[in-house]
């Protein structure tokens, strides 16, 4: 194959070549792109200006839904514009964003989400060191931390893919994903690259292994709990964690750490629609659906009388 390393656009996956069909996938993803984004911002804002939300919980779901408007703003709007221009391209510049600003979201969302697995342990198996433990001070270096590792991660990423040289523009995803891209190479570089996969995988379960031994240790002590409206109460606000970070994580290892094949098959699209989008749209749902303190605070923001409470389920749920 001729060598593209000087390549100026790669050409990515097309969902069909029908153009009712491409119209329809635009407004499909439209409407799951506004959805995610008005979630979690309308989230972020009512943390900012309801002073009952300056917790460590609701600072670090403020954090969560900003990486979350980040990351489905990195893939979604180009794949959008792609099926309403019927275009398949995307300039190498784009290719190299995409990768970079996916690499840091992603790598700071899971850091946060482990974050806040230690925050709920604090809290509930260790309730009168909680202040002390998750100051303000400390709930910002944590929140920091999460974000520089990110941007660390997603440079070395970054350096990695595209150092090697590519010999196809093709790029079987409708974004530039990682493994797709190194099945364009054709050089032994994109070892290096491997490597720094193999080592992410390595960080993600051992991040994954620390929230489930931090969610047994939880439930143990809920379970000790003798009012059972006390039982519910903690479960409520563990139970929607532990289902973000395993949708996040089965998802993200699915198409990171299998074994490539020559062509994309629907499930690799399923898959990354679940991890580009899904958990992004979810995310704000899944902590706001049952959590009276979110609720409360719409309906003080809207202030419609007898049908804010009707328009603030209609959002949240």
């Amino acid at each position: 194959m001729p060598n593209l390393t000087t390549t100026s656009i790669f050409l990515l996956l097309e969902f069909t070549e029908r153009r009712d069909l491409q119209i329809l996938h635009f407004f499909a993803f439209l409407g799951l792109y506004l959805i995610a984004v008005t979630n979690n911002l309308l989230i972020s804002i009512l943390v900012i200006i309801d002073h009952r939300l300056h917790t460590p919980m609701y600072f670090f779901l403020m954090n969560l839904g900003i990486l979350d408007i980040g990351s489905i703003s990195v893939m979604v709007p180009k794949a959008m514009a792609n099926s309403l221009l019927n275009s398949r391209s995307i300039s190498y510049s784009g290719c190299v964003a995409q990768v970079f600003f996916f690499f840091a979201f992603a790598t700071s969302d899971l850091a946060l989400l482990t974050i806040m697995a230690h925050d709920r342990y604090v809290a509930i198996c260790n309730p009168l060191q909680y202040e002390l433990i998750m100051h303000k001070e400390a709930c910002i270096q944590m929140v920091a931390s999460a974000w520089i590792s990110g941007i660390l991660n997603a440079t070395l990423h970054t350096g990695g893919t595209f150092a090697v040289t590519f010999c196809s523009n093709v790029v079987n995803q409708f974004f530039c994903e990682v493994p797709q891209l190194l099945k364009l190479a054709c050089s032994d570089l994109y070892l290096v690259e491997v490597g720094l996969l193999v080592l992410n995988c390595s960080i993600v379960l051992g991040c994954f292994i620390f929230i489930i031994v931090t969610y047994m240790n939880i439930f143990a002590t809920v379970l000790r709990i003798p009012s059972v409206q006390g039982q519910k109460k903690a479960l409520s606000t563990c139970l929607p964690h532990l289902t973000v970070v395993s949708l996040l994580v089965f998802s993200g290892i699915f198409a990171y750490a299998r074994p490539p094949t020559n062509t994309s098959s629907l499930l690799d699209v399923v898959c990354a629609v679940i991890y580009t989008i899904i958990s992004p749209l979810l995310n704000p749902v899944i902590y706001s659906m049952r959590n009276k303190e979110i609720k409360a605070a719409l309906l003080k923001l809207l202030r419609l009388g007898p049908l804010s409470k009707l328009i603030s389920n209609r959002i949240l749920l």
